[in-house]
């Protein structure tokens, strides 16, 4: 397989995965604003520092904007110059399966495709404008339907292998910063009832599509802790730190079975193992910021290994555009 194709199939995979994340937070955002006595800009201010781009959005519309739901929401959906928007990731998704269409299968392209031509025709500004959470709810089950697609219309071989390592990786980098994030601000609130407390570490877990499986696997009361424990080390729940790095280790194996001294992979499955080895309970023992020093660890070394993936598999480094990586 050549290096361009892998590069295509793998940055398919974070798009695609990316496109899920931006519509679930902003859609878990948009209802957290509505429900919960919260002042605005602790709402709106997280869903812009998930993705790296708050100093972005300041430099653009100012710092006081930051508060305004309605300009964020603009902002991480419709701007076509912010990288992290919806818009904007989309594109990219579809222009990756476009080059490979020979490789994705047909029912993938055309999910994409129709993705693409709702977010840039009337029907997606229709739709955003008549109903918020319509809206984010259908580019979430888009994206699911495609991921679905591939993983049941593919040949379960090399190329479709790099586009799970993509997605894998993704999901754990946006995982890491989405708990970070939230579980610092939330943290740090003085809420003054345990219902509103229990409410916001609930929100936090639908941000991560994790509240069901939560719930049916935790027994007490919900806290912080218990939902960062869940989101972290959870091995059953496809979302979890633990279980998106397990994950992208086993497609690393396969795509370099057997790793020789300086063979593609050699440093990239090095680098994985101990990001894995980290994310056990015993990690969050010490005193002081345990849970935002190893989620930092996983954000750096998640971004770390997808740069190494660049380098030894498609033979370049990404260009960066904020904190999230974007393809060359």
């Amino acid at each position: 397989m050549i290096a361009r194709i892998a590069e295509h199939c793998f940055w398919l995979g974070r798009y695609l995965e990316r496109l899920e994340s931006v519509a679930r937070v902003l859609q878990m955002t948009d209802q957290l604003a509505l429900d919960a006595d919260l002042p605005a800009d602790q709402c709106w201010v997280p869903a812009l520092a998930i993705f790296g781009e708050r100093s972005t959005f300041a430099g653009k519309h100012g710092v006081k904007a930051e508060s305004d739901g309605e300009a964020v929401q603009h902002f991480l959906t419709w701007e076509q110059d912010n990288g992290s928007s919806l818009v904007h990731t989309v594109l990219a998704a579809r222009d990756n399966a476009r080059t490979i269409r020979e490789v994705v299968s047909r029912e993938c392209w055309e999910v994409t495709n129709e993705l693409y031509h709702f977010l840039t025709g009337e029907t997606g500004r229709a739709e955003y404008a008549a109903s918020r959470f319509g809206f984010y709810q259908h580019i979430r089950r888009m994206v699911q339907l495609c991921l679905g697609l591939l993983d049941s219309t593919m040949l379960h071989d090399t190329p479709q292998e790099f586009v799970w390592l993509g997605v894998m990786l993704e999901r754990a980098g946006q995982t890491s910063r989405l708990l970070d994030v939230h579980h610092h601000v939330f943290s740090e609130m003085k809420h003054g009832h345990r219902v509103v407390e229990t409410a916001l570490w609930l929100s936090l877990l639908r941000a991560c599509s994790g509240f069901e499986p939560f719930m049916k696997s935790h027994q007490g009361r919900v806290t912080g802790d218990a939902v960062a424990a869940f989101l972290l080390f959870e091995p059953r729940f496809p979302r979890s730190v633990r279980f998106c790095l397990e994950s992208a280790y086993r497609y690393l194996g396969h795509l370099c079975p057997v790793v020789a001294k300086g063979q593609p992979g050699e440093e990239c499955l090095s680098r994985l193992v101990p990001l894995v080895e980290q994310l056990t309970p015993q990690s969050l023992t010490d005193e002081g910021d345990a849970v935002h020093a190893l989620l930092t660890r996983m954000v750096e070394g998640t971004d770390a290994l997808c740069t190494l993936i660049s380098r030894d598999f498609f033979g370049r480094a990404p260009v960066q555009v904020g904190t999230q990586e974007m393809a060359g």
